[in-house]
């Protein structure tokens, strides 16, 4: 190989210019392969920015939520139970209604001189047809002093009527929507009314220990009986208890009704061998009674 220093002047110069000339055109040959993938990338961009422009994104802004609903809309009444025949949920159940109570009973005129003043108890439990209207049935229980009148004809020295009865009362609410609300109620049905007389008598009481002890105590010694059917009719005032959403059902109530027991006349009954008494027919009562009701 001939030695570059055996080289001439002209031939080292054609040399040097031949290395330059190759240096020179690997680098133009990396600037223009450079060049060209700028181009390429420019030109995607620009074609995503013309495919952007041409089918815009949808603006989020012009969505809108569902409109609430009115307060007059089918849920209004959820929590107010007023607002459905038996206040609360659907179902049988949401028509049942209940009640207990008791007070006094008093005697009319024309009964006063068979059947004296006393108290009673009722329970009753019923089904709301509507707002307004409910069909109920009541037990009642009353118990009533006889006139000492009474008791001195048939030759004892104390005596006291009960009566109970099983009836079918109808009620009608005025405004049952508002805290406190008049109602009237009626009925009739099956009455049964007991008569007795009593007499002291010794008997014994035994304590829980065993010891028993002598006592004087009354004891019936002689009754009579009927069962006949009767009538009522009376109406009252009812306020509504508020209850968590001013929607509840429980009403405190105060009511006198008119009572007509159909009790036959008893005329020289001689009860249990005691003396001749007698009884009218009809047994009449107002029966005074403040209760709850649900």
């Amino acid at each position: 190989m001939t030695s570059v220093r055996c080289l001439s002047l002209m031939g080292r110069t054609a040399l040097l210019t031949g290395a330059f000339a190759l240096a020179f055109s690997s680098a133009s040959a990396q600037h223009v392969s450079a060049a060209d993938d700028a181009a390429a990338y420019s030109s995607s961009d620009a074609a995503s920015a013309t495919y952007s422009s041409s089918n815009p994104a949808p603006d989020l802004t012009d969505a809108a939520l569902p409109s609430a609903p009115e307060p007059g809309a089918s849920g209004a009444g959820q929590y107010d139970n007023r607002s459905r025949p038996g206040g609360g949920g659907g179902g049988v159940r949401s028509h049942l209604t209940y009640e207990v109570g008791g007070g006094f009973a008093a005697p009319t005129n024309d009964s006063s001189p068979y059947i004296g003043w006393g108290y009673n108890f009722t329970v009753g439990a019923g089904y709301r047809v509507d707002q307004h209207f409910s069909l109920n049935l009541e037990y009642q229980f009353i118990h009533s002093k006889l006139p000492d009148a009474i008791v001195a004809e048939a030759g004892a020295t104390g005596g006291y009527d009960t009566l109970w009865s099983f009836t079918l009362d109808p009620m009608y609410e005025v405004n049952p929507k508002s805290a406190v609300t008049f109602y009237g109620v009626g009925g009739g049905g099956f009455y049964r009314k007991v008569t007795n007389f009593t007499d002291p008598q010794q008997g014994y009481y035994c304590d829980y220990f065993g010891y028993c002890y002598g006592v004087t105590q009354n004891q019936v010694v002689g009754h009579f009986s009927s069962n006949q059917g009767g009538w009522n009719i009376g109406g009252g005032i009812e306020h509504r208890f508020a209850g968590w959403n001013g929607d509840g059902r429980m009403k405190l109530f105060a009511e006198a009704r008119y009572l007509d027991v159909l009790s036959p006349a008893v005329i020289g009954a001689t009860p249990n061998g005691l003396g001749v008494t007698t009884v009218g027919a009809d047994t009449k009562i107002i029966p005074v009674t403040i209760g709850l009701r649900w």
